[in-house]
């Protein structure tokens, strides 16, 4: 369910908060249904915060969020998953004592539509051949994969992702954009926090800049290659 704007996801005057400390200073952004759009600013600007906050990870949050329809605000993570959202943390969450396939099988069904385990292998077939070795015995990009890979199953259509390329070699990274053009063409939604603005361009539709914990500007891909200067002066690279 989309609001008046057309938008599955509209944030407000969002404020966060890590204890005392306040690093979400009034985030405004909205995402369509079946767009990708991407989080770029340098370290500590706020980008991971702000996807905690939108899964109801950060605890201490004002503001408004609508997904789906629901102001979500007040509601906790587990509620937020169920209405259709997730999130591929930055550090894979993938669990150690369990093997690829109890891994893969773990989180629980949400909604219907989820991608089937073999639509899955066709996306990711490093996991076929894996599926009974431990999850940390696999290489950073098949942990990423298992990550993603994970979350798909549940239904969710809003995947939220914390800098999935950080790290990997250059044909994972590739292979990470794949799978989000495919995931884009099905219909999902997803929310990237990225650093690297050149992978960012590859995959989606628009830009938000953020910088101290509010968003500065937004760019979409379109006009990317024209604002490329003011992006270097954004990121610092």
């Amino acid at each position: 369910m989309t609001d008046a704007s057309g938008s599955l996801l509209t944030v407000e005057n969002l404020q966060g908060w890590y204890g005392e400390s306040h690093v979400l200073h009034g985030m405004n952004l909205h995402v369509r249904e079946g767009e990708v759009v991407t989080l770029l600013g340098r370290n500590g600007a706020g980008k991971t915060t702000t996807i905690l906050a939108l899964m109801g990870i950060l605890a201490k949050r004002t503001g408004s969020i609508r997904f789906a329809g629901t102001e979500t605000i007040g509601l906790a993570a587990r509620q937020i998953a169920r209405l259709g959202m997730a999130i591929v943390p930055e550090e894979r969450g993938i669990f150690a004592s369990l093997s690829v396939e109890e891994n893969l099988m773990l989180p629980p069904t949400i909604k219907p539509g989820g991608i089937g385990v073999e639509q899955i292998f066709e996306l990711f077939p490093n996991l076929r051949e894996r599926l009974t070795s431990q999850g940390t015995k696999l290489s950073g990009g098949e942990q990423q994969m298992l990550a993603i890979a994970r979350v798909l199953r549940t239904g969710s259509r809003m995947i939220l992702m914390d800098e999935p390329t950080e790290g990997l070699a250059p044909v994972i990274v590739q292979q990470i954009g794949r799978t989000i053009s495919r995931l884009k063409e099905q219909g999902f939604t997803i929310v990237l926090v990225e650093q690297n603005f050149r992978f960012a361009a590859s995959v989606a539709d628009r830009h938000y800049v953020v910088e101290q914990g509010r968003v500065i500007d937004e760019i979409a891909n379109a006009e990317l290659e024209r604002n490329m200067d003011k992006l270097h002066g954004y990121l610092g690279v």
